[in-house]
């Protein structure tokens, strides 16, 4: 009898053994498939992003940037506002140099008011409106000009459709050091929770903020910093197919899929240390027109520092 319960309770066993390894090998498979999706997804949004311009090999740089060998680089990431029927200005320009040899990283924010020369027109304007006269190229060789560094890739966002990112992320949460209101929304001190909308508001506001442009380049900062932190959260898992479709349709970058791989994995400790540097400059008015003029001693002074920090003379 005891011998007949036995056969039972291995069969039983024997049983819930199967069960527990098939319901494995449906999650494991389950994953791997959500894995698929997520991969083939990625890369679609990536080959949508991709955006290779027309330019000439910088003369800044006499070896192009080896990314496999863990050179250091540049980015530019420009923040237009496109709006229909105008290509728009380039409202937010920031200079990334990485080094992974001091495991840093370093943020410039060129005002977009910043008075320099505009390269291919051979005229003194705001530098913002480079990207008006002639799109990516013109930008970069005139930021290029202005701080006398290789631009080696760039990064652009839609900024009119940035609210499509925030929502795709389920919106940010910044902390709001300025009471102000903006396009009929108000936004008092504290922590705010915000939607792709008021997102939007919370970044272009510029005029109220007594730090001018400085001050929205921080607000911008604070959301493209909230937006990174909700996208690497687990609760953004289930909606990576929103949040992939809007970096496609509002991202455009000369980076390939393979390099944005290579840098994730061989320069991501480079990361842990980000400094934000800032110009100074004296505002003022030419022919009625502002501009924030930048004395030629801060210039040097900021060149110096990122051609260190990119390891060339």
């Amino acid at each position: 009898m005891s011998s007949r319960l036995d056969k039972k309770t291995k069969t039983k066993k024997k049983t819930w053994v199967k069960v527990l390894i098939g319901a494995f090998l449906l999650l494991f498979i389950a994953v791997g498939a959500y894995a698929f999706t997520v991969y083939n997804s990625l890369t679609n949004a990536v080959e949508t992003m991709h955006a290779p311009i027309d330019r000439e090999k910088s003369e800044k740089r006499v070896e192009e940037v080896e990314l496999e060998k863990a050179q250091p680089f540049s980015v530019l990431l420009l923040g237009v506002d496109e709006r229909e029927g105008d290509r728009g200005r380039s409202d937010s320009i920031i200079v990334l140099t990485v080094n992974t040899n001091t495991n840093s990283v370093k943020m410039l924010s060129i005002p977009r008011d910043t008075r320099t020369e505009i390269v291919g027109r051979g005229t003194q304007d705001k530098i913002n409106h480079a990207f008006a006269f002639g799109g990516v190229e013109m930008s970069i060789a005139t930021v290029e000009n202005f701080l006398d560094i290789p631009i080696d890739y760039y990064v652009q966002i839609n900024m009119e459709g940035f609210k499509d990112i925030v929502d795709a992320v389920g919106g940010v949460t910044v902390d709001n050091d300025l009471d102000f209101s903006y396009e009929g929304t108000s936004f008092p001190k504290g922590q705010l929770t915000l939607n792709g909308e008021k997102a939007l508001k919370y970044s272009r506001m510029r005029y109220e903020d007594p730090r001018g442009d400085f001050g929205r380049q921080l607000r911008q900062r604070q959301v493209i910093k909230a937006i990174i932190d909700e996208g690497a959260s687990l609760s953004t898992l289930t909606n990576f197919g929103n949040i992939f479709q809007a970096l496609g349709t509002n991202v455009k970058t000369d980076l390939t899929f393979d390099e944005m791989v290579t840098i994730q994995s061989k320069y991501r400790s480079a990361a842990n240390e980000m400094e934000q540097l800032t110009i100074a400059g004296q505002g003022g008015k030419i022919d009625g027109v502002y501009y924030l003029n930048v004395p030629t001693e801060e210039k040097d002074r900021l060149q110096g520092i990122l051609k260190q920090h990119l390891e060339i003379n």
